[in-house]
């Protein structure tokens, strides 16, 4: 093959999925030249499965990408049909924001972002060959023979990578959507070693042909909250969702084809992701339920597309129309688009450091589907902080690492670089372990001083979010401050079904502590402050014991995630160190105590000898 010069890039992005489209905006907006490469235009930014942003513990991740500098946010909040803060009868740890998004106005507006952000060049190609020098990344040559020449190279690959769409006994190469995959990169020519994963993604019908009358419509919130810290809290029109139920007929059709099922015939050898399994997987594993939720959800506004949520499929497709027809409101759907699963290539991800760059190969760096998550959110978190840690790399400057106590996105990719994943990794609120501080509502708290520092959060994001912090601490100062008479404090607290007080005053603060809302207060305080600022108030005060507590916790473990490990090292010299354990050890290469305590076959006392030993022996 003939090879010629395309360019010299301080970075070139592999792949513009939303981890792409992240990684490729935070270099260019931290300064450096950039190159995102797409194997199509149309494909940015595609919404290929679910055309949603956020949901438990993504709503999360969206927020935090935001709260960084990030793009995700802003976009989701520009093109939403729907949108709904999930889980309000629970905690504020665990409520978060989704939304139904117009996937193409999505896409149109990333994509506008991208092609007119400073820096940023776009330009399609399919790369074939990371190249390197001395152990280090030196660029990238696609399968025409471009080399385009940088110092730091992320790859965002998605499903695209050796992708295969398979539907029934028919298996095409193909990527998704009916895009094509990218056949010629050979992650494994560079030492890496590599895993095969698969998801899926249900049909799509045409909303001419369904009942919606049979089935529960779900509306989204009147008075809305956004994603963006950024976003005004102006409400506009929103478009139903509907919810209905399979039922023993669908599943007896299921059973009747499970032989028919390229999950159960072993024509599928990736593995699927356990927290999203099709609707065959969950009949077979789930033989107990007589009924699965289907929502049915639209794609956009411009478009009969309808998404049926909960019904992905690899069967053949004379069978999923035969049990979608078995699903009250569906009897008569017709296809727009049939259930596909699709199978991919990843890389194990305890390849990586902390930071996102692979350990063997300086400069290079790995975001999203690539390192074996599932997901927007996940990619998109993935992306902003590999991205920021190219530049980082670049600047021969301390990566931006994460911790679990800091953001969502620090406990995924934890997660991954030092546990791996043997299926697509959903993130869960359940796996923070510290989620009453990395709530939704204080993203920005935890995490736009730390985009600041590095230099991608931009003056208007930072000011407004100084000016929020200096509000939230004015009125909790004022709260603590402003008491009420006993009878307006017992008409508010039985209004709520709380226990009155027997005191002659209260501080308004202390009511709220108790379970008193902010709008209840609100009256006899006479201020009007904005929505977030008064959700961040009466969050903080509600929890402060609770929160107090966990950060007592997380200064506990403070130490051992200070305390560094030395690369390159052989923990089989250690003596008192099991051999299981100094082996995963020497596998993971971990870059901190802490890191090593939860490396699964590392006990309590092999960190204790771990600890014993670097405090003799100074490395």
């Amino acid at each position: 093959m003939d090879k010629y010069n395309a360019g010299k890039y301080d970075v070139v992005v592999v792949g513009a999925g939303h981890a792409g489209c992240e990684a490729a905006l935070a270099c260019a907006r931290m300064g450096k030249k950039t190159m995102l490469l797409t194997l199509n235009l149309d494909g940015i930014a595609l919404m290929a499965c679910n055309p949603s942003v956020g949901g438990t513990s993504k709503g999360h991740l969206v927020r935090e990408v935001d709260a960084l500098g990030g793009q995700m946010g802003l976009c989701a909040d520009s093109a939403y049909m729907q949108i709904k803060m999930l889980n309000t009868s629970k905690g504020a740890a665990v409520q978060s924001l989704r939304s139904q998004q117009d996937k193409t106005l999505y896409q149109r507006n990333m994509k506008w972002t991208l092609e007119n952000t400073d820096n940023l060049h776009i330009s399609t190609g399919e790369v074939c060959k990371v190249e390197t020098s001395g152990g280090r990344v030196s660029g990238v040559m696609t399968t025409i023979g471009a080399v385009f020449s940088a110092d730091a190279v992320v790859l965002c690959t998605g499903v695209y990578l050796k992708s295969r769409v398979i539907i029934g006994e028919h298996n095409i190469s193909s990527g998704p959507s009916g895009l094509f995959g990218a056949d010629n990169l050979n992650l494994g020519e560079l030492g890496l070693e590599i895993q095969r994963f698969k998801t899926g993604t249900p049909a799509r019908v045409d909303k001419r042909t369904l009942d919606l009358d049979k089935m529960i419509v779900q509306h989204g919130d009147e008075n809305p909250i956004h994603f963006s810290f950024m976003t005004s809290s102006a409400a506009r029109e929103q478009y139903p969702c509907y919810l209905t139920y399979t039922n023993e007929k669908t599943h007896e059709i299921i059973r009747d084809n499970i032989d028919r099922s390229p999950l159960y015939s072993g024509k599928i050898d990736g593995t699927g992701p356990r927290y999203c399994p099709s609707i065959e997987d969950k009949v077979v594993k789930f033989p107990d339920k007589d009924r699965h939720q289907i929502f049915i959800e639209p794609e956009g506004i411009w478009t009969n597309e309808m998404y049926v949520q909960g019904m992905s499929s690899s069967l053949p497709e004379d069978v999923q129309k035969a049990l979608y027809a078995t699903v009250p409101g569906l009897e008569n759907a017709v296809f727009m688009r049939p259930a596909y699963a699709i199978e991919y290539d990843c890389i194990e991800p305890t390849q990586l450091k902390a930071s996102l760059e692979i350990k063997s190969i300086g400069g290079l760096f790995c975001a999203g589907q690539i390192n074996g998550t599932s997901g927007y959110e996940e990619a998109a978190a993935q992306g902003v902080v590999a991205g920021i840690n190219a530049v980082q790399y670049l600047k021969d400057e301390m990566p931006m690492v994460l911790g679990r106590s800091d953001a969502y996105a620090g406990v995924l990719i934890d997660d991954l670089v030092t546990k791996g994943t043997p299926e697509p990794y959903r993130m869960m609120t359940s796996r923070a372990e510290y989620r009453l501080l990395l709530r939704q509502d204080n993203a920005d708290e935890r995490l736009t001083q730390i985009g600041r520092d590095v230099g991608l959060v931009t003056d208007e994001r930072y000011d407004k979010f100084m000016k929020k912090r200096e509000a939230v601490d004015a009125e909790k100062k004022r709260l603590s401050k402003t008491s009420v008479s006993v009878a307006q404090a017992n008409g508010m607290l039985e209004s709520k079904g709380l226990t009155p007080l027997k005191v002659s005053v209260r501080a308004t603060n202390l009511l709220v502590r108790q379970g008193v809302t902010y709008d209840d207060i609100k009256p006899i305080c006479g201020i009007e402050l904005e929505r977030d600022v008064q959700h961040s108030v009466q969050t903080e005060i509600r929890y402060q014991g609770y929160i107090d507590k966990q950060s007592r916790q997380v200064a506990r473990f403070a130490s051992l995630e200070k305390r560094k490990l030395p690369s390159g090292f052989d923990y089989k010299q250690i003596k008192g160190l099991r051999l299981e354990a100094a082996a995963k050890l020497n596998d993971i290469e971990p870059e901190t105590v802490g890191q090593a305590s939860r490396i699964s076959g590392v006990s309590p006392a092999d960190i204790s000898v771990l600890t014993v030993y670097f405090s003799a022996n100074k490395h």
